[in-house]
């Protein structure tokens, strides 16, 4: 076995499963439609490299993942995303410095399982890697105390495509057990692309091009590395659909899918402020107050303790958000002949007659624009805010070199929801991206200016 063993070409495994190695025809079939999935027909060996590392916690806070080089945010910010709504859910008192490596490992297991149940599979195909003599492992510390993963040693993609085998499971449990007893398949130098191909493998090839049907770009872009969308909702959500809308929406006559369901944890990009996507009330309001963060380069995550920022919108709220959606500059107001659809959107009476009466009271004075303070003034008086005002956050970046000093900590911040959106007033990324939830935010971060994005 991985754990505890010399023998790093063997795994520990439960009885009675049958194993399918490289070389096989229906695996060979497989990883080949998956090979083109992920890396598409011409990837540079460096992007491939890129994304070789393992799962590997900071020195610096026990249950931060790190990742060394720009492009596996898209899996190790998910996978950090649900570490974290475990953890917070489960650990009293949240004391983060205290957790042993044990209990990490276990999170990240745990973790890790929570992707794979999401896509629903009707088993479970995990991807290992079976290494030569010559990829034996040599662990020592750099110069930012993370362990070292094969220091020099890195096969090509055609390489590690032949050395890849599955361990096919029916249950959950089973996978989890699997990885408990063999850890090092996560940690070790391709733990992040094994999680990758399991997870495709897992929710099988078909379906997951399927699911990409209007898309013909490879889920990793073979010459910058970055995650697509797609690869990102595949994490998030286990869905590899390409948008971040609620729904299916219809777009010049054709379906294009979006989120079905309010998820787990939560995403939120900068590029919705940018109007380059909208994205939905399911992953703003997530049912854990963990959210994945996107610039248009990285992926980062934001959470917090206050559990009452994960709660339902209120009826109020539900209606702002609507207001909000027809008024994508941040004006606070809307035209005077949008206000039928913003009744309609909100479930709210839409008749012409009373909306034309609506229309006169809220633009008395004929300007052409109906206010947000009036229109929630009339429609929703002294309606509460389900959020509270005040609450704490916390950001986690996993990059080395965009944390000051190379250590991967989280960063804590108090924030407080304003009476007037300050929208137009930020040149910060971080608090642009955070408006496109909460209009009014407000953040002063502890230790200096807000956390890196990037």
């Amino acid at each position: 076995m991985l754990n505890g063993s010399n023998d790093t070409n063997k795994f520990e495994t439960a009885p009675n499963k049958d194993t399918m190695s490289a070389g096989s025809a229906t695996l060979d079939r497989e990883l080949a439609s998956t090979r083109r999935l992920l890396w598409g027909e011409n990837v540079k060996e460096d992007v491939f490299r890129r994304w070789a590392q393992g799962f590997q916690f900071s020195p610096d806070e026990p249950s931060a993942l790190v990742q060394l080089e720009g492009g596996p945010c898209a899996a190790i910010a998910p996978v950090q995303g649900f570490l974290l709504k475990i953890l917070l859910s489960e650990t009293p008192g949240h004391s983060f410095q205290d957790l042993t490596s044990e209990k990490c490992n276990s999170l990240l297991v745990r973790a890790v399982c929570t992707i794979l149940s999401q896509c629903l599979a009707p088993k479970y195909n995990v991807a290992v890697y079976r290494k030569n003599e010559s990829d034996a492992e040599t662990s020592g510390g750099n110069n930012h105390g993370v362990e070292e993963q094969s220091s020099s040693v890195y096969d090509t993609l055609e390489q590690f495509h032949r050395k890849i085998e599955v361990h096919p499971f029916q249950t959950l449990s089973e996978v989890e057990a699997f990885y408990t007893r063999n850890i090092r398949i996560l940690k070790d130098k391709y733990g992040v692309l094994l999680l990758l191909y399991s997870v495709i493998l897992s929710k099988g090839v078909a379906v997951v091009e399927a699911e990409l049907a209007e898309l013909s770009d490879p889920l990793i872009h073979s010459t910058y590395g970055y995650g697509s969308q797609g690869l990102i909702n595949l994490m998030l959500t286990g869905r590899a659909v390409a948008h971040v809308w609620d729904h299916d929406q219809v777009v010049g006559g054709l379906r294009l899918r979006g989120i079905e369901r309010q998820n787990d944890i939560g995403f939120l990009t900068i590029m919705e402020h940018m109007q380059y996507c909208t994205v939905g009330s399911f992953y703003k309001n997530p049912k854990h107050p963990v959210w994945v963060l996107a610039s248009d380069t990285h992926l980062t995550v934001l959470f917090s303790l206050e559990r009452r920022l994960a709660a339902p919108e209120t009826v109020g709220e539900s209606a702002e958000r609507i207001f909000r959606s027809f008024d994508p500059e941040g004006n606070n107001f809307i035209p005077s002949a949008a206000l039928q659809d913003v009744l309609c959107a909100a479930d709210l009476v839409s008749e012409p007659e009373y909306v034309e009466l609506m229309r006169r009271k809220l633009d008395s004075e004929n300007l052409g624009i109906i206010l947000l303070s009036a229109f929630m003034d009339e429609f929703f008086p002294g309606c509460e805010r389900g959020a509270p005002d005040t609450f704490t956050l916390h950001h986690y970046n996993g990059l080395l070199r965009s944390n000051p000093g190379a250590r991967v900590i989280f960063r804590t911040g108090r924030a407080a929801l304003l009476e007037c959106p300050m929208r137009a007033a930020s040149n910060d990324a971080m608090l642009t991206c955070l408006q496109t939830k909460w209009p009014s935010i407000d953040v002063v971060w502890d230790d200096g200016p807000s956390p890196s994005l990037n």
